[in-house]
């Protein structure tokens, strides 16, 4: 390996220690006088409507002061110590800071909705995890709930789900989304393990003649004995080939760095649940059909979840470099996955399909009145605006749901395929 190449790559990994305990938010002075303070980077609107929502379902009476930065409570909460523990837009009440405030804290990365296990994995179309906990105090989840998530993705829902001890389902249909987000929930069971096999699996990583394509790593990976040890190494491997294939960064130096950080932030992740003293939740995550769930009906306590925008992000396509390392043919997926399939219209047709079907799993496995969260855009096609929110909504309300809330949720970014994203939350009507 090029010396200066690692001599870099050392600072970065220097700049992400320095960084992880205090980065992401300033402290404020306590004080008695600020009942409630937002976030700093609390700015979009939905984020404050959210905010007023999480406050409501929590039985809090407040108004909003000093330039919307700032709550008044009308009456003492019943429960301070409750309200510490699960709020998600607010670092402090009274003159406690909130856990929430403790967990962003523990970010490796320079993106403020990355800390902890969230950054693991490149993925286009991920969740704000500060959003998703807020929502789970919004549908009135508690610790022992169980949520589901039939379209996981790169596991927000599983991750935030398990911070606030509530147990989480979590469904994909790609290898790639349940191999990532049971690393990011998982791997805190197996961190000793984790860290005994570092030093063997590193020294296998070198390219060279007697090494070509990896193949002792791949080796060293596959001899490990604990599932969950073995995942976290191939999500390694998988970090650093995306590197490679996206930012042509060198493989070697690429696995080492980012094997060093995700140990890291298995460590805070670790940290925190000790700190603040978490009962975790479970995490039941496996490669499923969001058109055939494998639950009971009337199993769950909530849903929150994200279709794919698969009509315009062709998913399949975007990882294929890490889908093809784990050994999946491309084009057997592509017929799986939904919103890939076809062309021009009839695309969209068996998308709608898809999620028809999709939603009406939702139903069946979602308890009476009971919420399901939906995050959903209208999507470009072939320059055409296809309508998937009113489409949603529309047929969410022919089988049975009822639409409590549609907040809008600005998008700003160059690389957005969306420009806005709706929030629906949806409550299943008829008798507990």
């Amino acid at each position: 390996m090029n010396q200066e190449t690692n001599y870099k790559g050392e600072i970065m990994l220097e700049k992400a220690k320095s960084i992880g305990d205090f980065w992401a938010f300033k402290e404020e002075p306590l004080s008695k006088d600020k009942q409630l303070l937002l976030f700093d980077n609390v700015q979009f609107i939905y984020e404050l409507a959210l905010a007023q929502l999480e406050l409501k379902s929590l039985g809090v009476k407040f108004e909003l002061t000093n330039g919307l930065r700032e709550f008044r409570l009308l009456e003492e909460p019943q429960d301070v110590e409750l309200l510490k523990k699960k709020l998600a837009y607010f670092k402090l009440i009274k003159d406690k800071y909130t856990d929430y405030f403790y967990i962003v804290r523990k970010n490796r990365t320079r993106s403020v909705n990355q800390y902890l296990t969230h950054w693991i994995y490149p993925y286009k179309g991920k969740f704000h995890p500060q959003m998703i906990r807020a929502l789970l105090n919004i549908i009135g989840l508690n610790k022992g709930d169980t949520v589901l998530d039939p379209f996981l993705g790169s596991g927000t829902t599983a991750v935030e789900a398990q911070l606030l001890g509530i147990n989480c389902v979590g469904i994909d249909i790609s290898p790639l989304c349940v191999l990532q987000s049971k690393v990011k929930t998982e791997s805190i069971e197996v961190l000793p393990e984790i860290l005994k096999w570092k030093d063997k699996i590193s020294e296998k990583v070198e390219v060279n003649l007697f090494n070509p394509d990896n193949r002792a790593l791949d080796k060293a990976i596959e001899d490990l004995p604990n599932e969950k040890v073995r995942n976290f190494y191939l999500m390694a491997k998988l970090v650093a080939v995306s590197d490679n294939a996206r930012r042509k960064k060198d493989f070697t130096n690429a696995f080492r760095k980012n094997l060093d950080l995700m140990i890291l932030s298995v460590k805070d992740y670790v940290d925190v649940v000790n700190k603040l003293q978490l009962k975790v939740g479970n995490v039941d995550i496996k490669v499923g059909d969001s058109r055939t769930l494998p639950l009971k009906d009337n199993s769950v306590d909530g849903i929150i979840t994200s279709p794919p925008y698969s009509i315009a992000l062709d998913y399949v396509s975007n990882d294929a470099h890490a889908l093809k390392t784990l050994g999946y043919d491309l084009q057997e997926l592509r017929e799986e996955f939904i919103g890939v399939r076809g062309k021009g219209q009839r695309r969209i047709d068996l998308y709608n399909e898809d999620m028809r079907k999709s939603l009406q799993e939702m139903h069946r496995v979602l308890k009476p009145q009971k919420c399901a969260v939906i995050v959903i855009g209208n999507a470009t096609y072939q320059g055409k605006e296809i309508k998937t929110v009113e489409f949603i909504i529309d047929y969410a309300e022919k089988i049975g749901f009822r639409l409590v809330k549609n907040i809008d949720k600005i998008i700003f970014g160059l690389y957005n395929v969306m420009q806005k994203e709706n929030i629906l939350i949806f409550e299943k009507e008829g008798e507990k």
